[in-house]
């Protein structure tokens, strides 16, 4: 069985960020970066489907240089071959499109996202690449039990209640975070993830692939606007006054 998982790097949480100098996205410079942790949690159910099943798995992911470091500690994990698609795009349908066509060449029976990236949070690409491989796909998984030529899974929905459905194979799922227990890449899958191969492609502007649907023109923290007002006169005033500026200059009253 030939296993798929889509990985992005993220910015270490708690990163101080800063804007660049242009103001079009963060100073990269100054920032370290990990796995995402919902992958990190695809990628460990994607190991424990090939314990059971045999096969393979392959670690996938998009951005620039420093991605392969990433890939490395997938495969320092037991992700058995990386590929990397060097590229700049942040776009949602960019980054599914760049996956989508490295992907096709694969066919892999399965494919695994994380539910969102800790960074941008849109929790879109799992479902917007399975859209462009025209596979079905379902999102926020519990569970995942393989059967002859299907998937059976278990999906999280609201308040405590779940959904199990079934879907052919080939499929794409999105694996919610804590999933499973994640694992430490070992001394020996260090030492042997230096000697498995990061196939290393470049897709922008190729044919196939799609531009991106959207351009960051400008970023900016927000304005801070705190202020305090304090209020003269004995308790009634103050109060009259209080509830003057709720109803008619905060408007929640």
């Amino acid at each position: 069985m030939k296993i798929a998982v889509a990985i992005k790097q993220v910015p270490l949480r708690d990163s101080p960020l800063r804007l660049n100098a242009a103001g079009t996205w963060i100073d990269e410079d100054t920032l370290s970066f990990e796995i995402n942790e919902p992958d990190a949690y695809a990628l460990e159910e994607a190991l424990q489907l090939r314990e059971k099943h045999g096969g393979e798995v392959i670690v996938i992911s998009v951005g620039p240089a420093r991605v392969s470091q990433t890939i490395r500690e997938a495969l320092a994990k037991g992700a058995d071959r990386g590929i990397h698609i060097e590229s700049s795009s942040i776009d949602t349908f960019g980054i599914a499109n760049l996956l989508a066509t490295a992907l096709r060449a694969e066919s892999p029976d399965l494919i695994l996202t994380g539910l969102q990236s800790d960074d941008l949070g849109y929790g879109q690409t799992g479902v917007v690449l399975a859209e462009l491989l025209g596979l079905p796909s379902s999102t926020i998984i519990m569970q995942i039990e393989i059967q002859p030529g299907k998937v059976r899974v278990k999906r999280e929905l609201e308040d405590g209640w779940f959904q199990h459905i079934e879907m052919p194979l080939p499929a794409v799922l999105t694996i919610q975070s804590g999933l499973n227990k994640l694992r430490y890449a070992t001394l020996m899958g260090i030492k042997k993830a230096k000697t498995k191969e990061i196939k290393v492609i470049s897709l922008d502007g190729a044919a196939e692939v799609a531009p991106p649907s959207a351009v960051i023109e400008k970023l900016y923290a927000p304005e801070k606007n705190k202020q305090a007002q304090i209020f003269q006169g004995d308790p009634k005033t103050a109060a009259a006054k209080l509830v003057e500026k709720l109803r008619f200059e905060a408007r929640v009253l």
